[in-house]
């Protein structure tokens, strides 16, 4: 389906929504008259990723706002001069559009930042409960086999490592020290006063987090100093028994790292999100008994899809007028 206000009003500029997911329309389209009121605005409401397709949607338009779309760099070339600013869905827009590319062909950047900090927390501890309580799996076999036996392993006493400590990094510091667990924190600028508060150790390196937490969580921001930077012997270094989680970006691991270190078959690993993604249907990873695997929806609560919208306009009418919010 296709809405649309004001398109008669060609002296106006065009903002064009070229797909969404479908939980993101009621809010869009609940923004739809504030935008209307600088431009002339068409929302396709189906979540399509065929670039042809975005290509076509997008023609005319001096707006995008965009959330999940891969934009080539021949895309974006195709695209311009008509096409002026890309709002972004999320905080990682550098794993979607080449930011120098695109700045390059006079672009405005602008994403959305801080508003899963908790739904992101949230889901990465839910993935530490799945692989410790297992209740999801064990509901599947308790309706298969009738009465399974299983173990499960306590939180409480745990030392959760984690890599980063902004927004997020700090919201799952605080669920994990409300369990019980101990803290190890490695953070290029740590934010000492908070570490000491929650208890936390601040840890010397990335390896030191490896080499004595029970569970490893990154929460980085996707960028050329991150890519990377978890690295097989950095994996190496998890003891047996230890677990892996990602919320934040697949690419902040060396590529093939993680898989390697999963076919040993002695730690565990909680995934949200892949590269690339969709998950591909011969992905190795899939095959994992040790993993938990989530198709990269740590950041789709109702109070992150709101928050999203909210920037992303705000970010639409400040270019509408001249200014400029949350530039990338």
């Amino acid at each position: 389906m296709i809405i649309e206000r004001n398109m008669e009003r060609t002296d106006l500029p065009l903002v064009v929504i070229p797909a969404c997911f479908p939980s993101m329309v009621p809010y869009l389209e609940r923004s739809l008259d504030e935008i209307a009121a600088k431009a002339r605005v068409r929302m396709h409401t189906d979540m399509t990723l065929d670039l042809d397709e975005i290509l076509n949607r997008l023609a005319g338009a001096d707006v995008a706002m965009t959330t999940g779309i891969h934009f080539t760099n021949d895309i974006l070339d195709r695209l311009v001069p008509t096409l002026r600013c890309i709002t972004f869905g999320g905080t990682g827009i550098a794993n979607f559009v080449d930011i120098d590319h695109a700045h390059d062909l006079g672009l405005m950047l602008c994403n959305a930042v801080h508003y899963g900090d908790n739904a992101v927390a949230e889901h990465t501890i839910a993935l530490l409960f799945e692989i410790t309580h297992k209740a999801g799996r064990l509901d599947v076999r308790t309706r298969a086999e009738g009465w399974p036996g299983s173990d499960i392993t306590e939180i409480g006493g745990l030392t959760m490592g984690l890599i980063g400590f902004g927004g997020i990094g700090h919201r799952v510091a605080e669920l994990a020290h409300g369990l019980g667990m101990n803290l190890t924190v490695w953070a290029r600028h740590p934010d000492d006063e908070t570490l000491q508060q929650l208890g936390a150790r601040r840890a010397s390196s990335i390896d030191d987090v490896f080499a004595t937490a029970d569970v490893v969580s990154p929460h980085l921001a996707l960028n050329d100093a991150t890519r990377g930077i978890i690295t097989a012997s950095h994996l190496d270094l998890l003891r047996p028994g230890s677990i892996f989680l990602n919320t934040a970006r697949a690419e902040l691991v060396a590529p093939g790292a993680l898989e390697q270190r999963l076919r040993k078959g002695d730690i565990f690993a909680g995934l949200d999100v892949f590269s690339p993604e969709p998950l591909p249907a011969d992905a190795p990873l899939r095959d994992c008994p040790n993993t938990v695997l989530t198709p990269h929806v740590a950041w789709r609560s109702g109070k992150a899809l709101a928050g999203i919208v909210q920037q992303n306009v705000r970010s639409v009418i400040a270019f509408l007028d001249g200014g400029s919010y949350n530039v990338v």
